[in-house]
């Protein structure tokens, strides 16, 4: 596996070893050890997989308690997957980064706790799966609005398309009003 880093130092994209031939392909998606060598050492909890349609933007999401670090890639598909720095201590807080991720390149990514997450999906349909490093809490979770433009994420969208959003995501904080991190 190789570890790759972004733009805020503490978000890392995994760049995994694929073995492919007539029959398919074989990687890693995972391993304690390399992770670990790496300086990601997380015990993980919970794992949860989810299927979206073209357009669907699920985010921005995070817990103020049980901040959850998560694992996350995509195995149908592909995703502009965006992570938002809420850590008022950090020299990045309030700074995003956004990658590709999807089935064709298997690269996965980082994302640690104390950071808002969320994706676009750009294919017809994605599933996305990620591990996380605590329990799903929903009295704790929060929801930042996905298009605050004190942060400025530019989502891959086309002109005069609007995100497929749940209510929960139209009601999201402003980056301003939001409870975050220390």
């Amino acid at each position: 596996m190789e570890f790759l880093p972004t733009a805020i130092s503490d978000v890392v994209v995994i760049k995994p070893r694929v073995f492919e031939d007539a029959r398919g392909f074989f990687m890693e998606t995972w391993e304690a050890r390399k992770f670990a060598k790496a300086n990601l050492r997380w015990d993980f909890v919970q794992d949860n997989h989810s299927r979206s349609e073209k357009h669907t933007l699920r985010g921005l999401h995070y817990q103020i308690k049980q901040p959850q670090g998560k694992l996350v890639r995509v195995v149908a598909g592909e995703v502009f997957d965006v992570v938002v720095d809420l850590r008022r201590s950090s020299r990045t807080f309030g700074q995003w980064v956004g990658t590709t991720l999807s089935a064709e390149t298997k690269q996965q990514l980082w994302v640690p706790p104390g950071f808002a997450h969320g994706f676009l999906v750009t294919s017809e349909s994605a599933e996305f799966i990620y591990k996380c490093t605590d329990y799903y809490a929903p009295q704790f979770e929060r929801t930042l609005t996905w298009n605050d433009p004190q942060i400025g994420i530019d989502w891959p969208l086309p002109p005069g398309t609007a995100p497929r959003l749940s209510e929960k995501d139209e009601a999201g904080s402003l980056l301003r009003e939001a409870e975050t991190y220390p």
